[in-house]
């Protein structure tokens, strides 16, 4: 993405596993969508006009991306749609399907198997450093969001305002609730996982929330410097590329001109998915240009509210200058909220949601003036504000999930605290087939 500008150009990437049609057990067949060259030597990344599949690190994954830069979602959720059909088709050979939500409710990720062609070093090096058959790594599949910047002025201004939507992205996007056969208390157990699969490399994911870096030579003073320096008694092959070894909620891409948000749990179906990233891009956009703050200041109805909305600074660049002063730890207990409860989490943070043009006190709009702001009532009121950037399509899917609640809850509420096999079978079916026609689950049509 070298030389976009900020917003003219976005890229978006979604993995799903691969289970065997009738008892759902993964299998390591990756190798079947992605298929062999003319030679018959097995291909690790294929491309089909403007969507590309590729492998990823274990077998039972498979990845579907845009394979060039995207300027537009028009069409797109039904071009992602049309190549998870055409693997689908490749796979019912073999007796298996392409299986939708973050985590596999219980497999046992002892059993995965590393991809065993193109980048195996790689794949080695990382599993004898980290030993890669624990959830952490084998058991979780997300969807990527890559949003263009150039130079350091634009990755400054993007950079803070994700930092700022980090915290939030379990409350719309959580799909991973069980683990191991039951219910883990967390409605995002893919990012609970994923906080803790590198620990014994802290550098590597540091707080999931990156820390507050906005220019090159700041990320890589705070960022790459002390990853290399931690990385480098265990990779003494020089193997690990530390643009791909930063494992924070979103990585800076130098080397592309993008940063890649990375905290969205992969949804049910690709129209859902879009709607999701069509309302990230959308509240960043709002974020950076004090939509939010603007909103508020002209819906003021009090003397309380007027004082609130005047405690955000005025002049853009004063306000661009407030965004980049979150601590970092602050936001990560904050992720760590929407991790547990995703949309139910209560947010009690007033300067954190006056970035939003909200008011924890004065929001009865929002919330009753008795309870608690959730971090689900904040992206009702984001959509409220920004809904008219997203195409009507993705306006219809992201109404119906607001109303449904995530992905996660909604399977919480279907199975409960401890299912029987049976019933993840029975359940987890009913989610291929919404990716097998593209709709939401859950959700009268």
């Amino acid at each position: 993405m070298t030389n976009y500008k900020l917003w003219e150009r976005f890229g978006v990437e979604m993995e799903f596993m691969i289970v065997d049609r009738d008892t759902l057990k993964v299998l390591p067949r990756a190798d079947v969508p992605l298929g062999k060259d003319k030679d018959g030597n097995q291909l690790s990344d294929v491309e089909y006009d403007d969507i590309g599949l590729s492998n990823e690190l274990v077998s039972h994954v498979l990845e579907f991306k845009c394979a060039h830069p995207k300027s537009t979602f028009d069409g797109l959720g039904k071009r992602f749609f049309h190549e998870i059909r055409r693997a689908n088709k490749k796979l019912e050979k073999i007796n298996a399907m392409l299986l939708p939500s973050a985590c596999h409710p219980f497999m046992d990720p002892a059993e995965m198997q590393l991809w065993p062609y193109d980048c195996l070093d790689i794949y080695q090096t990382y599993d004898r450093i980290f030993n890669c058959k624990g959830h952490g790594w084998a058991n979780l599949q997300s969807t990527h969001l890559n949003l263009s910047f150039d130079g350091d002025e634009e990755f400054g201004e993007l950079h803070a305002a994700i930092r700022l939507l980090l915290p939030l992205i379990p409350a719309i996007a959580a799909s991973s609730p069980y683990l191991d056969g039951k219910y883990t208390g967390y409605r995002d157990a893919r990012i609970e996982v994923y906080r803790h699969n590198q620990d014994k490399v802290p550098e590597i994911t540091g707080q999931v929330i990156p820390e507050q870096a906005y220019s090159y030579d700041e990320y890589n003073k705070m960022i790459f410097d002390k990853v290399k320096k931690a990385i480098a008694p265990y990779d003494t092959e020089h193997l690990l590329n530390h643009f791909f070894l930063n494992s924070r909620g979103a990585i800076a891409r130098f080397d592309r001109g993008a940063i890649e948000i990375r905290l969205v749990d992969i949804q049910e179906c690709p129209n859902a998915d879009i709607a999701i990233v069509e309302l990230e891009i959308a509240t960043l956009k709002a974020i950076v240009n004090g939509k939010f703050a603007a909103s508020r200041t002209s819906n003021a109805a009090s003397a309380s509210d007027a004082a609130s909305a005047n405690s955000v600074p005025h002049t853009l660049k004063e306000y661009r200058e407030f965004l980049r002063n979150f601590d970092t730890t602050r936001l990560a207990e904050l992720l760590a909220k929407t991790t547990k409860d995703a949309e139910n989490a209560q947010i009690d943070w007033q300067e954190y949601l006056s970035v939003f043009g909200m008011n924890f006190a004065t929001s009865p709009a929002i919330t009753p003036a008795s309870a608690p702001v959730t971090a689900g009532d904040i992206w009702k009121h984001i959509y409220s504000v920004v809904k008219n950037d997203l195409t009507e399509v993705s306006q219809c899917f992201m109404e119906k999930m607001l109303e449904r609640g995530t992905l996660s809850s909604a399977l919480y509420k279907a199975l409960g605290d401890a299912p029987a096999h049976e019933a993840f079978v029975t359940e987890y079916k009913k989610l291929a087939d919404c990716l097998a026609h593209n709709r939401l689950y859950g959700v009268c049509d």
